[in-house]
């Protein structure tokens, strides 16, 4: 482990170490834990009782008028001695760069004194795409034979690749995006498995699927609640501002609705305050056992991303790495 004294430098972990020892199979165990650890001690009322093991504001924000925002997100896992945060960025109209930019910072949690430094756009996919899986285990109904992702980006890829190393159970994989030659690109790449194949329309993608990952970049619905059958689970990952939805306020509204946060979801979730749907539980209350996950039912887990998925990832890296 680094030594806690103050240093003019301090250890990048860059993406590619960040790949090299940050597994699906540790993360999402951790990020399970994670979640589990965020939800626990909840009041008889709903409220939090007290969250002295993790203590996780609110994501802030600063916004860059017509370009995009920074968001800092900070936690502190008592049960860990973890203390971090991450800096993003996300600018929707970039073209030339990604839009999505982030830096993970740890620091020692007896000093204060920084740690180290990790490429943060590794951790966010990655991490998200363990949430995700995280909630399909607890919440979809029976094993899932047809998943369906609706995006073509990087969170896709991931998802695709955490989906099928954790569901042994797939047989297809249809993918759908607003423009079909990228999803075309998407289905057709050497190392896709599992019968991927690109979808022309949302329905065609949806039709059947036990599972749905919506990873797009729309602020408008794309997913209708006459295309979903009863009883699939959906994963809620894109539409990451309050003013944004990208599935049907019917769906939200008709289904059975799991978040990450309670509190995140009621200030930056449009999918779910458009809709005014109700929020029936934190996917953390389901992993430890104090929510009933209703597979019998259309579920969907609006996932934000927390701190908290951020800072066990890191802890796995650095372990890993032994630093």
């Amino acid at each position: 482990m680094a030594m806690e004294h103050r240093s003019s430098t301090f250890e990048f972990v860059t993406a590619e170490k960040v790949l090299s020892v940050l597994s699906y199979k540790l993360l999402i165990d951790a990020v399970e834990r994670g979640l589990g650890l965020f939800s626990k001690s909840k009041s008889s009322s709903g409220q939090d009782a007290n969250r002295s093991s993790v203590d996780q504001p609110v994501r802030t924000t600063v916004a860059v008028p017509n370009k995009g925002f920074l968001g800092c997100m900070p936690v502190y896992i008592e049960a860990d001695e973890l203390l971090v945060t991450k800096l993003v960025t996300f600018f929707p109209k970039n073209e030339n760069v990604p839009t999505h930019n982030a830096v993970v910072a740890v620091f020692h949690a007896n000093t204060g004194v920084p740690r180290a430094f990790l490429d943060g756009d590794t951790i966010t996919t990655r991490r998200t795409a363990a949430a995700s899986v995280v909630a399909t285990k607890h919440l979809a109904n029976g094993k899932p034979t047809v998943l369906a992702i609706l995006g073509s980006g990087t969170q896709a890829a991931s998802h695709y690749e955490a989906f099928c190393e954790t569901f042994s159970s797939l047989k297809q994989v249809r993918v759908w995006n607003h423009k079909p030659e990228r999803a075309k690109e998407f289905a057709n790449k050497d190392e896709r498995r599992h019968n991927c194949v690109a979808c022309e329309s949302v329905e065609d993608a949806v039709r059947g699927a036990d599972v749905i990952v919506t990873v797009t970049s729309s602020s408008s619905p794309v997913l209708m609640a006459q295309w979903v059958k009863p009883g699939a689970h959906i994963n809620g990952v894109g539409a990451c501002r309050p003013e944004w939805a990208e599935i049907d306020p019917n769906l939200m509204r008709s289904a059975v609705v799991y978040v990450d946060s309670r509190e995140g979801a009621l200030q930056e979730s449009g999918d779910v305050l458009l809709s005014k749907a109700e929020v029936y539980a934190e996917i953390g209350e389901v992993v430890n056992g104090t929510k009933t996950a209703h597979t019998d039912k259309t579920t969907v887990f609006k996932s934000l991303g927390m701190a908290v998925e951020d800072a066990v990832a890191a802890k796995i890296v650095l372990d890993e790495l032994g630093l």
